[in-house]
């Protein structure tokens, strides 16, 4: 899931209400959350700013809207006997 769709999922936005903040089209929304489009860099800024995102992690892939404010990290499982 793209983190822009995961965001607004979590702030309970739907494509319309982002799309009206953001001043971008809901069509455009759309297709930015399904990857068929790619945003211009202003309607990056704009949904970023919406969703209080830095722009460059917009379209970063992330698991669902639990996994928002840091990148998935493995702990190690294994700590060794002493």
């Amino acid at each position: 899931m793209v983190r822009m769709k995961a965001e607004r999922l979590r702030r309970g936005l739907t494509q319309t209400a982002l799309a009206y903040k953001a001043k971008v089209a809901i069509s455009e929304v759309s297709r930015i959350e399904t990857r068929r489009a790619a945003p211009y860099a202003g309607q990056q800024r704009r949904l970023a700013r919406v969703l209080q995102l830095d722009p460059a992690t917009l379209l970063d892939e992330v698991s669902g809207p639990g996994e928002l404010s840091t990148p998935s990290r493995s702990t190690p499982s294994s700590e060794s006997a002493a």
